[in-house]
């Protein structure tokens, strides 16, 4: 780990990648190069796949009980060691420092000690006798080897995510993490190989390359991604030549709905923090307000107040920040694009521009005065931009907010239990929240409609993705 090259980590130790590029690691904060990575070849993700096939009868073959021991110490050696963790992911990523092991390391312990938990769950259903002379039940097994895909926007959450439920449930993986932010995973797979059978867990690094390799690899059975629409559809199309079964958590474009009995304090403070934290790099980020035309210049008035005084970007050690720079380059050019991009009509309140000369940092941004069509309001920015339009009743608040290709998250704030009840069934998005936005809890589902993918993460759902069901029939004489 503490190489200039970092390795794979493949057959439950640190291996070097036979493929001969290069990547750079790139601060954020400060846009210079501190690492680099190997871009993995063919020949590495064969090796990765023999070593989790390989694993997998052992892993298979343990019990429901073993398996949740080994995820009870993977989750207490990562809690003993989370201020390690948070250094890296704050290297990784320039996110701040002082709440990163409350905000994200944290909850990954308890994902892992929720799955725990789900291991000792792997059961079927006794069935009974459909057919004279005959009785039936029902065994819910692991699928086998599977290959994952994880993005840089929150790196060990997000492998946590793929690998507990998938290890939980009797599984091996190859795990291949972005390709800018590989430290937190490569790091979790140093613990998980010291409770597992070697090879239980294999991290490949690489670029789309390496990611494409291993999705179309023979050998898994399912694949899952975290990522992009198009990476999404790509992964999709792969898969669908050996019909592997495939999980997709992709893009989003949550709308806020504001109603006129909101409180406007409560919904501009939910609001802001759920569009600007991670600098609003989150696929549930609360990136469009859709108010009630009467409350309108309320809220926005609100909104840009507590930008000014609660959404401060800055580096990760610097006191006071609320969400650090962009991934990178590429990021920083993305969002800016879209603000320059933005019509006349549109009024930009606060923000706007990139934030100082050295590294990704942009100014937390509200523009008013948007409209449905727009692209800004159509399109994921991925960044920390949020747009408001009004609308005039509730038949108009809700197509709006269906009105985009993503369907992910949305949140609705209102006092009328009512209306609550309404637009959480009508809503076409796989999370709504009621006057709060971006919480999430490990005993709960994650997962979209549409253009933002299929498959739940987190939950006993998360869980059962990663099983296949089996019917056993047998005669009685």
């Amino acid at each position: 780990m503490q190489s200039t090259l970092l390795q794979n980590f493949i057959g439950g130790r640190s291996v070097a990648a036979h493929g001969e590029g290069r990547m750079d690691l790139i601060d954020p904060v400060t846009e210079q190069v501190y690492g680099q990575a190997p871009i993995s070849d063919q020949s590495d993700i064969d090796a990765a796949y023999a070593s989790a096939a390989a694993a997998f009868p052992l892993w298979r073959d343990t019990t429901p009980a073993q398996r949740q021991l080994a995820l009870f110490r993977i989750a207490d050696a990562m809690a003993a060691r989370a201020e390690e963790f948070a250094d890296l992911e704050s290297k990784d990523t320039g996110k701040p420092r002082a709440n990163l092991v409350a905000d994200e390391i944290d909850q990954s312990v308890d994902q892992l000690r929720f799955f725990a938990g789900a291991a000792r769950s792997l059961e079927g259903r006794a069935a009974g006798e459909y057919m004279a002379g005959h009785t039936s039940y029902v065994r819910r097994e692991p699928i086998g080897v599977i290959g994952q895909v994880t993005p840089w926007n929150y790196p060990l959450n997000m492998a946590v995510w793929k690998i507990a439920p998938a290890l939980a449930a009797g599984n091996t993986v190859v795990l291949k993490p972005a390709e800018s932010t590989p430290l937190t995973t490569l790091l979790l797979a140093e613990i998980v190989a010291e409770h597992t059978p070697a090879g239980t867990l294999n991290v490949v690094l690489g670029d789309r390359s390496t990611g494409a390799a291993l999705v179309a690899h023979k050998t898994p059975q399912m694949v899952a991604i975290t990522g992009s629409v198009r990476a999404g559809m790509a992964v999709a199309e792969s898969a669908a030549a050996d019909v592997k079964r495939v999980h997709l958590e992709l893009g989003g474009k949550a709308p806020a709905i504001v109603f006129p009995d909101a409180s406007i304090a409560k919904a501009a403070e939910g609001i802001v923090t759920g569009a600007f934290f991670n600098a609003g790099q989150d696929c549930t980020a609360a990136t469009r307000v859709i108010v009630h035309a009467s409350v309108h210049d309320a809220l926005v008035k609100a909104l840009v107040e507590r930008v000014r005084t609660h959404a401060r970007t800055g580096a990760p050690h610097e006191e006071g920040v609320f969400f650090g720079p962009l991934s990178s380059a590429a990021q920083l050019a993305q969002v800016q694009g879209f603000v320059d991009r933005l019509p006349a009509h549109a009024v930009i309140e606060t923000g706007g521009r990139r934030q100082g000369d050295v590294g990704y940092f942009f100014e937390p941004t509200v523009v008013s005065g948007m409209r449905q069509d727009d692209e800004a309001v159509q399109n994921e920015i991925f960044g920390p931009v949020l747009t408001v339009q009004t609308f005039e009743d509730d038949d108009e608040a809700l197509a709006f907010a269906n009105d985009v290709p993503y369907a992910l998250a949305a949140s609705v704030w209102t006092t009328d239990h009512a209306r609550s009840l309404r637009f959480s069934r009508d809503l076409d998005f796989g999370c709504v929240w009621i006057n709060t936005h971006i919480p999430f809890v490990s005993d709960m589902p994650h997962g979209g409609f549409k253009h933002s993918g299929y498959g739940k993460d987190l939950s006993q759902y998360g869980f059962d993705d990663y099983t296949r069901i089996k019917h056993v029939m047998s005669a009685l004489d």
